[in-house]
């Protein structure tokens, strides 16, 4: 008896554990747009019903699909092969495992590549991209309402690549409320202890409730490269706003702080501390910080950008290509495209990378807490970009990536990090640091050719030394609290203890030797700041015109650097620990008595630029019978005009840094929008940046 009834209980746990394998094993729900509509009405469902938890999501080519609701339901995949956008009178949340846009309609749960060929990407058929859109440039989340994204982790996707948002050829745009200044250098040292910060300006736009905070002033000295390590000896400071004062009796605003100050935050003339806002109304974020990150990218023949949003708890550590925010391989394709004001923070990869991708804008974002470099130009192939005051504050040593493109990069913590010179830093700002404020490296490998494929002003692709390519504009570049480096450029890695100083020296020399820039073409460093810092600056190439350096609580103001061939002026220094300059060093090549005879080494006065400015389209807005088009120009001189179909642009900020105009265009029509800039020696761009929107004003 006891037999049969063991046999019994057998086939029936068999028969439930085979009925439990058949379940586990069928795909998840699928439902479809039928048409046109609201998320919220079951009649834009081809199921009749609203998408929920566990289900996957696609709607289809042409359909315009309004998310109009706020649900803790977990999508497990939305795609978007037609157009998914966010309400804006309203405040909006979607739970999601991926989000994709992409041309294909069949399911696919890839969270790094795109599924769909290349060839459907292509931007020149007539439908409609594949859209998400969060906001629309000139049309934001307005302030009342907020809209976020919480990617989730979903049990059978894959780990390494998902949770993600993915951008396959289509359009993907995030846009918040603006906020005039997203941060701000404070007035007066706060002392610890204090329960408001003073600035020079009404912080416009920022509020009670708002994430901020305070960056350190005071470097970390011990010799730990643990991220963990090096956070818990930070000084910068999170706190929130519980209230903004108008100017008071020192001639300041007050931003009023939740908790008291637990360190002294100094400031001094040029050398303060800064204050910035985290908080924007437009949010992507991880739903479990501590277990599988999300990411983001944009892939090759994207459309869209960023502005006033904000991408927290981001990136997965340790994991090639998967960022905060991430331009992936995308060429020139995206030209103008722009992250503008968002705010990036407790990233675990960085937090905007711009991999084998040209001509994009980057500015007025607050960058804080990152594992790994913060704004990072990947490969060494990208050129004409524009990086423009951002913040970096608290970047943490990270470790080398698995088949790394740049074989040399330790990783250890940079605020910026470069392998190619021929792009714009301005006005950024660099703070507390693992290892360096400002990180240019590039060196010939048994895996790593400096010379590669660089796209010139034609829009042809000419082999070059990355190695030599002069910056367009390297200027009012601060770097402050750094454990190491403020700016190194080419030089070695901060050596390892028990490291020989002179085979470091020697292999420096070696290096800066066989990589030497044409004396026409130095890299130019302009009014740079460095202050409360170990060494200002690391010189491991010839080459170097320093014009302006100010450095002041620091140890030595250049250190071990190559000295020949390079040029300083303007250079002052209060308050040194060591050295002004310390132990300078030779490439040890002489010039040959032709070289000395033509005055090739003869610094600025034989300097000559001889390329043509480059001009980016950041926004078209189009009301009406009127298109307000703002934008951007970079040039190693000055800009002279930007014309902008034919008529002049205005200048907004000094030499077109920035600039806008404002054109006629009959509504309803498409419309054709080209600008172009000449530079005051005369160079003009040989290829206008043209943008063209079609009859709803959406850019094509």
């Amino acid at each position: 008896m006891f037999r049969r009834m063991m046999i019994h209980a057998t086939v029936v746990m068999t028969a439930a554990f085979a009925l439990t394998s058949t379940l586990t094993a069928a795909e998840p729900p699928l439902i479809r747009s039928a048409k046109s509509g609201a998320w919220s009405a079951k009649e834009t469902w081809d199921l009749g019903r609203l998408p929920k938890t566990g289900d996957r999501v696609v709607i289809r080519k042409g359909h315009e699909v309004r998310y109009d609701v706020s649900s803790e339901d977990v999508i497990r995949l939305v795609q978007i092969a037609g157009t998914l956008e966010f309400a804006r009178d309203r405040s909006t949340r979607l739970d999601a495992g991926l989000i994709t846009m992409v041309r294909s309609e069949v399911p696919s749960e890839d969270g790094f590549d795109c599924h769909a060929p290349m060839a459907d990407m292509d931007t020149k058929t007539d439908s409609p991209r594949p859209a998400l859109l969060v906001g629309r440039p000139g049309f934001p989340i307005a302030p009342e309402h907020t809209a976020t994204i919480r990617l989730h982790y979903v049990e059978g996707m894959d780990k390494a690549s998902c949770p993600a948002i993915v951008c396959c050829g289509g359009r993907m745009e995030f846009h918040g409320t603006p906020m005039p200044q997203t941060w701000l250098k404070i007035r007066q040292t706060a002392d610890a202890g204090a329960p408001s910060v003073y600035v020079d300006q009404w912080a416009e736009g920022w509020k009670q409730g708002d994430r901020i905070i305070v960056t350190s002033t005071k470097r970390q000295r011990d010799g730990r490269g643990v991220a963990n390590d090096f956070l818990a000896g930070a000084q910068t400071e999170e706190r929130r706003i519980v209230g903004l004062s108008p100017r008071d009796f020192t001639g300041g605003y007050a931003v009023r702080l939740d908790q008291p100050l637990a360190f002294s935050h100094f400031a001094e003339g040029n050398f303060r501390a800064e204050i910035a806002n985290l908080t924007r109304n437009v949010v992507v974020e991880s739903a479990d910080p501590n277990g599988v990150r999300g990411h983001t990218m944009y892939h090759r023949n994207s459309a869209g950008s960023i502005s006033y949003a904000e991408f927290r708890h981001l990136g997965k550590r340790d994991e090639k290509g998967r960022y905060s925010i991430h331009f992936h391989l995308v060429g020139e394709t995206m030209r103008g495209s722009s992250v503008i004001g968002a705010s990036i923070w407790d990233s675990h990869n960085r937090w905007i990378t711009i991999h084998g991708t040209d001509a994009l804008v980057v500015r007025d974002n607050v960058g804080y807490k990152s594992v790994g470099h913060g704004y990072f130009l990947e490969t060494g192939t990208e050129v004409n970009n524009i990086i423009d005051h951002n913040l970096a504050a608290l970047v943490m040593p990270g470790k080398t990536q698995k088949d790394q493109e740049v074989p040399f990069d330790l990783n250890r913590g940079a605020g910026f990090w470069w392998a190619n010179s021929q792009n714009s830093f301005t006005r950024n700002v660099a703070v507390e640091c693992a290892e360096y404020g400002y990180r240019f490296d590039s060196k010939k490998t048994d895996t790593y050719n400096p010379v590669r494929p660089i796209r010139q002003p034609d829009g042809s692709l000419k082999p070059q030394d990355v190695r030599i390519l002069p910056f367009v504009r390297f200027e009012d570049n601060e770097a402050h609290t750094m454990k190491f480096f403020c700016l190194n450029l080419r030089g070695v890695t901060r050596p390892d203890r028990g490291l020989d100083l002179y085979s470091q020296n020697e292999s420096l020399s070696r290096e800066a030797a066989d990589a030497m820039p044409q004396p026409e073409h130095p890299f130019w460093i302009r009014d740079f700041r460095c202050w409360e810092a170990n060494w200002a600056t690391h010189l491991g190439t010839t080459g170097v015109f320093i014009d302006g350096l100010d450095v002041f609580r620091s140890d030595v103001a250049i250190w071990r650097s190559i000295m020949d061939r390079s040029g300083f002026r303007r250079m002052t220094t209060r308050d040194m620990r060591v050295n002004d300059i310390h132990n300078p060093l030779s490439s040890g090549i002489v010039p040959t008595q032709s070289e000395s005879s033509a005055g090739a080494f003869r610094g600025m006065s034989s300097f000559r630029d001889d390329q043509p400015p480059t001009t980016v389209i950041t926004s078209a807005v189009r009301e009406g019978n009127l298109v307000t088009v703002r934008g951007s120009a970079s040039d190693t001189s000055d800009v002279r005009r930007v014309t902008v179909n034919g008529r002049p642009a205005r200048s907004t900020r000094n030499s077109f840094a920035e600039w806008e105009i404002a054109l006629d265009a009959p509504s309803g029509q498409p419309f054709d929008i080209s600008a172009v800039a000449e530079d005051v020696r005369g160079h003009v761009e040989p290829r206008p940046h043209v943008v063209r929107l079609d009859a709803l004003g959406n850019p094509k």
